[in-house]
């Protein structure tokens, strides 16, 4: 059982991929070669903090503007998905952020579900479901309102929840309390991306608006309470150790606190946020906690079965 609940579709992209698109689409790119832009896609070794991760998104969303290369980058990543052995993965995106060549936000869910669909057709051993993200920004309101409609008219239909995305030091949970008030009302699952870059403030928002799920989320180790309502309240974060290293949320390996909440109870699971960004997959994902934190196989099961747990997908 492989099970990756947080896997970004547009930080996962083939760089194959990317080039092909981009030279189908007439998009000046700023290497001359393939193997030049499988670098740019990655990010960089002395990455600072989350901001700077999130510029490694620019150059893939560049090819993300029709319809045609959404249904084929989703259907490639159900491939990927299925050829390294996963049995279930909820594919994440901001269907806003594919506005720029014309499409609306009902067009674009529709070539990621038909993506999907295709993909799970030939690879029937892989469930798959996709989740919509809000993002967090100044003057997105709208598009978020609008992500909400959608997300109302697919769920059930491919979309099995919404997320709330994006530069979290910046633009705070709180911001998005009505927002998820909505969510609620209309019944669409949810997870919220929280306790990355910013502290434990950040965690309680998210459970304040009825959040069982956290993208992330494991800066809750800084405050003991926090992590005891975890417990009690049976969240499940969707820890990426390798992304949280880029992001410094770790400063090296060896302080991750993927340990320490394991086994305080708290319901962790392993994921790989960014395939592409941060050169992962799941099983590199669960050799990272073997070679440092000395997981046993029985541990990683443990985690794989809190995924299944939490997982919104039902069928």
């Amino acid at each position: 059982m492989k099970i990756d609940l947080h896997v970004h579709l547009d930080g996962s992209l083939r760089p194959s991929t990317v080039w092909e698109l981009a030279k189908e689409q007439g998009i000046r790119l700023p290497v001359s070669s393939k193997e030049e832009l499988s670098c740019c896609l990655r990010v960089p070794e002395d990455c600072n903090n989350l901001t700077e991760y999130l510029k490694c998104f620019d150059l893939p969303l560049l090819v993300l503007q029709r319809r045609e290369a959404i249904e084929r980058v989703v259907f490639e990543l159900c491939e990927d998905l299925a050829g390294q052995g996963l049995t279930y993965a909820e594919i994440r995106f901001a269907p806003q952020l594919s506005l720029e060549g014309g499409m609306n936000m009902d067009e674009v869910v529709e070539a990621a579900i038909d993506g999907m669909n295709r993909g799970l057709t030939e690879y029937p051993s892989l469930h798959a479901g996709l989740l919509l993200c809000f993002m967090r920004g100044k003057e997105n309101d709208l598009l978020n309102d609008r992500t909400l409609e959608t997300a109302k008219k697919y769920f059930g239909k491919g979309v099995v929840g919404v997320d709330l995305a994006g530069a979290e030091a910046l633009f705070p949970t709180e911001n998005y309390r009505e927002l998820f008030r909505r969510v609620r009302e209309a019944g669409i699952k949810y997870t919220i991306h929280a306790g990355e870059a910013a502290g434990p403030e950040s965690v309680r928002c998210a459970l304040d608006f009825g959040a069982k799920r956290l993208g992330h989320g494991v800066r809750a180790v800084e405050d003991k309470e926090l992590v005891e309502r975890l417990v009690q309240e049976k969240i499940t974060l969707e820890v990426c150790p390798t992304s949280n290293l880029h992001t410094k949320l770790a400063k090296d390996p060896y302080s991750h606190p993927i340990r320490t909440l394991f086994d305080q109870g708290v319901r962790v699971t392993v994921n790989t946020d960014n395939m592409t960004v941060s050169d992962t997959t799941l099983e590199k994902e669960y050799n990272f906690l073997k070679q440092y934190y000395n997981f046993t196989d029985s541990e990683i099961a443990k985690i794989q079965e809190y995924a299944r747990e939490a997982a919104f997908f039902e069928g």
